[in-house]
């Protein structure tokens, strides 16, 4: 496997660890939601039985799981998906821009996100943006191999 694949491969197991996260924290209930820092209202939601709470949570774990997808086709692990690298290189900076709350928190404007989840969850996910950036950098004339996206 090239760097640049096997960057990619862990980039797309972050990313799918990511999604697997927010499935157990739905499977956990509002403990969970508390323990994963959503927040105190995501929590009692969950706690009166409101879908919402994991209605939102799947939706994030489907975006995450279909960022794993992508991961892993530019890792060569799969079949190659629509728009690859534009897709990867979008992907990369949303996951570095959500990672800069860890410098600057007021971007972030959450009152019921404690500064400790901030720091953890900004770190977490600039550490995953950095390993999809090394990857798509390091990738780069692999994915383009087609010609496409």
């Amino acid at each position: 496997m090239r760097e640049g694949a096997a960057w990619l491969a862990l980039a797309g197991c972050l990313s799918l660890g990511a999604a697997l996260a927010h499935l157990a924290t739905i499977a956990g209930g509002a403990d969970w939601y508390r323990t994963m820092g959503a927040g105190e209202r995501m929590a009692r939601a969950a706690e009166r039985g409101d879908a919402f709470p994991a209605i939102a949570t799947l939706g994030i774990a489907l975006l995450l799981a279909v960022w794993a997808a992508y991961a892993a086709s530019g890792a060569g692990l799969i079949a190659r998906l629509p728009l690859l690298r534009t897709a990867l290189v979008a992907i990369t900076l949303v996951y570095l821009a959500r990672g800069m709350v860890l410098f600057w928190p007021g971007l972030l404007r959450r009152p019921d996100l404690t500064p400790a989840f901030l720091f953890c969850s900004s770190l977490i996910v600039l550490a995953i943006g950095a390993v999809h950036a090394i990857g798509v950098w390091k990738a780069w004339p692999l994915l383009a191999a087609s010609g496409r996206g």
